[in-house]
Parts: C-alpha cells; sequence; structure tokens
C-alpha cells in the first residue's frame, strides 16, 4: 500500500541555495561581533593601564627616581603600545591629559591646593585636591566587511604617586 512518489530532482539543491547564504551571514556576523568586542575590550584595557602607568610616573616619581615626569610619549611607549597587540599603529591616537595649574601648565603633583570661598564665612581658603590623568585611546577598526568603525575608550586615575 506505499504509495509511488515522483522522484524530486533538485530540491536539496534548492534549499541549500536558500539556506546557506543566511546561514553564511549569521555566522559571519557572529564572528565579527566577537572581533568588535575583542577589539573593544583591547582598547579599554590599554586605556586603564595607560592611566594607572601615569597616575604613577608624576612629578613626585620622577622627583624621587631622579628622572623626569611622564610626558604623553612616555606613556604611549611604556603602556600603550605594550597592549596593542594585533593592532594597525596607524589607526590608532591617544590623548594624555593632567589637571593644569592656575598657569596652564600640566600639574602631575599627586595633590593640589586650589582656592575655595566659604559660602558661611566667605573667607578664601586652599583645599587640597587629588589630581587626575585622563587617557583617552582611539582605535580605528578596519572590519575589512563593513567599513572602518572607530572604538575608543577613556580612562580617569587619580594620580598616587
Amino acid at each position: 500500500m506505499l504509495l509511488k512518489r515522483k522522484a524530486r530532482s533538485g530540491t536539496v539543491l534548492a534549499e541549500a541555495a536558500l539556506v546557506y547564504p543566511v546561514l553564511f551571514l549569521l555566522l559571519l556576523g557572529i564572528i565579527l561581533l566577537g572581533l568588535g568586542v575583542f577589539r573593544y575590550q583591547q582598547v579599554a584595557h590599554a586605556s586603564r593601564e595607560a592611566s594607572r602607568w601615569a597616575s604613577v610616573h608624576g612629578s613626585q616619581y620622577a622627583r624621587e627616581n631622579s628622572t623626569t615626569a611622564a610626558t604623553p610619549q612616555d606613556v604611549y611607549t611604556n603602556a600603550i603600545a605594550p597592549h596593542a597587540a594585533g593592532m594597525q599603529t596607524e589607526g590608532l591616537t591617544y590623548s594624555v591629559t593632567w589637571n593644569t595649574n592656575a598657569d596652564g601648565t600640566p600639574d602631575k603633583n599627586p595633590i593640589r591646593v586650589v582656592q575655595v570661598v566659604d559660602p558661611v564665612t566667605g573667607l578664601v581658603q586652599g583645599v587640597a585636591r587629588s589630581n587626575t590623568v585622563t587617557v583617552t585611546v582611539t582605535y580605528t577598526w578596519n572590519t575589512g566587511l563593513f567599513g572602518s568603525l572607530p572604538v575608543s575608550s577613556t580612562s580617569v586615575n587619580t594620580i598616587s604617586y
């Protein structure tokens, strides 16, 4: 009592022609998303390490070790570049900023004294504030398929040395 079925030649080929491109694009999207998350984590780690390194290589460190305080190029050389494995350096930019003194020069001391007016008495008094260093690392990631995507991370650290 088996019914005789017609041969369906080419059915598998037609189904594969519809399913495989969708499957391929889904797989490619998952891989690119994973690479994007990896690049972001790499940039975020580099900015955290750079701000940490800059925060402990300020002017007090320089005085105690008879050297100069960290410059943005020092921060790049010692903290950003070692964590940029696999990145194209021409797509990597960074900025390093410290709090500034009254004359506009970077203040790399751990603590600065700012003049604050007491709202109750109206007297001007010096108040100690912690200095910070801010590092922003931006990487322009060339995905190859979807063009270039900028990946950026900013880290602010209190100067502790």
